[in-house]
This record gives C-alpha cells, structure tokens and sequence, in this order.
C-alpha cells in the first residue's frame, strides 16, 4: 500500500482591481505531513486577516504578552511591533489577506488604530461575515475558486464613504513610498498639520505613531531584501543590506531585529527559511493574478 508524501501548496493572488488599493494580496496555504514548526508573524504595513480551511490557527504568543495563548478559526491581527509566535504540528491550510490600513474602515468598519497590537477572533471583528465567508472558503474548489470567493464577499462590504482622511493617507502612502525615509517634519508640513496633530490622529487611525511606522516599513522592506538573499543563495552581506535599507550600520539593524522579531537576522532566517513565508514576496508583480 502506498503512502502520499508531505504536502505544501503555496499561491499568492493579487485581490480584484477595485480592492487592491485596500488588500495587497491573498496567499493561499495548504501543508500536510510535513516537521512541525514555529513561525514568526513578524511586524508589517500590514494588517491580517486568516480564515482557515482545516485545522484552527495556534498563536502560542501574541505581540501583547497579556494576551493568551489561543486557537482561532478566523483571526484579524492589527499592526504590532512585536512578533506573534505561530506553532503546528505538521498540518495546517487557510487563506491568508494582507489588509492595507487604509482598508480598515471601507472593509472590517473600524479604524486600524483599534486593532494596533491585538489579534482577535475574527468573530469578534466581523460577526457573522466571518463564519459566512469561512464556510464560503471552505466549499471552494482549489484556489482561484476561492480567492474569487473572496472577491465576491469583499466588494459586498467595501463601502468607501468610510474611508480615511485623505491626510493621514497621504502620510501612510508617502511613508510606503519613501520605504519610510520621509521625516515626520516633512509629512507634517506635506499634509499642512503640525507634527503633534499629524501623529494623534495618524495614530488614532492607523494604530502606530509616524516615526514607529516608518520603522516598521523600512524593516518590513529589508527583511524581505534578506530573504529573497537567502532564497537565492546569494551572500546576505548583512552590513551592505543594514546600509542600502536606511540604517547605520550592521549593529543597527541587529538592534531592529532584536526589537521587532525577537532575535538577530542570521537566527530569524534560519527558522523561517523552510517556512511558508520564505515565499510571501509581498511583490504584486510576482503574483499570479
């Protein structure tokens, strides 16, 4: 009698046009039989959102540490700056959204910032949409029928009356433009705000402070420099990455890490390498829709 062998399906899916400038991706996921592991849910410009096909979600550690460890059928993560700590036993599958914070509102209907640091049930967040739309996922027949699904369900909610104010987008955008180099001073008098009401209400909006996201954005930005490195055998060159990516030195991204993931870039890639995020490019021209 045969046996299968390890499963890992992994597809990443560029939303529907009139959703891209909220969700920047789907990613598909789908592992079976395979060593169990522990991943990083390291700091992003983006929210999350998981529904999940098989088994729940297990976070053994939460960016708040005052949360629990738990199990979630559906999660929706707001932006952090701390790492969440995600365990399986060798099985798990579900869909994955990069949420863009601008999409808070025109899609989940509330603002990010309610979400900065926490992971909720996606119950909590979104009622019944979320049981619905895991049932939807479900039923679906492989993966371009359920990211259509999902574009279905998604354009049903998106209500741009409730969106962002145009300045603290603005300031978002520049900040994801400028991989987070643009000074606080300088947003501030782009959007005609002065430095303290910019960074109220981009906080109250958004869920970090101007400065901390710009960070976050520069090492979302360089991690992904790392690991494409990585994955393409080429040297990581740690000093030249630190450099080109807007730090000081090499001892300035080590203390970033250390902040942001944990642990130093040489030990985060070494666990991560195998993991499904080795292929979560975050490169739209990369996806296949």
């Amino acid at each position: 009698m045969s046996q299968a062998g390890p499963l890992s399906d992994f597809v990443q899916w560029r939303p529907a046009p009139p959703l891209r400038p909220y969700v920047a991706w789907y990613s598909g996921y789908r592992q079976a039989g395979v060593e169990p592991a522990r991943h990083r849910g390291l700091p992003s410009p983006y929210l999350t959102m998981i529904v999940t096909l098989d088994d729940p979600l297990v976070v053994a550690a939460h960016p708040d540490p005052k949360t629990p460890a738990g199990r979630y059928g559906t999660l929706v993560g707001g932006l952090h700056t701390a790492p969440a700590i995600i365990t399986h036993d060798g099985r798990q599958s579900g869909v994955q959204l990069a949420l863009s914070p601008l999409g808070a509102r025109t899609l989940l209907g509330l603002p990010a910032g309610e979400l900065a640091n926490a992971d909720l049930d996606g119950t909590d967040v979104l009622g019944r949409f979320a049981v619905r739309l895991q049932e939807r996922l479900l039923a679906g027949d492989g993966w371009a029928d359920r990211f259509a699904t999902l574009d279905s369900l998604l354009l049903a909610r998106l209500d741009r009356a409730r969106a962002v104010r145009p300045e603290v987008a603005w300031a978002w955008r520049r900040l994801g433009a400028t991989d987070g180099s643009v000074p606080v001073t300088e947003l501030a008098r782009e959007v005609g705000w002065s430095t303290r009401h910019l960074g109220q209400r981009f906080r109250d909006e958004i869920g970090l402070s101007p400065k901390v996201a710009a960070r976050v954005v520069r090492f979302d930005r360089t991690r992904r420099v790392l690991l494409r490195r990585a994955a393409n055998g080429e040297p990581l060159a740690l000093a030249d990455v630190a450099t080109a990516g807007g730090y000081y030195d090499q001892a300035h991204l080590a203390r970033e890490f250390r902040e942001f993931a944990g642990c130093a870039p040489s030990r985060w890639l070494a666990e991560e390498f195998r993991n499904v995020q080795v292929m979560d490019s975050g490169d739209p021209e990369d996806f296949e829709s």
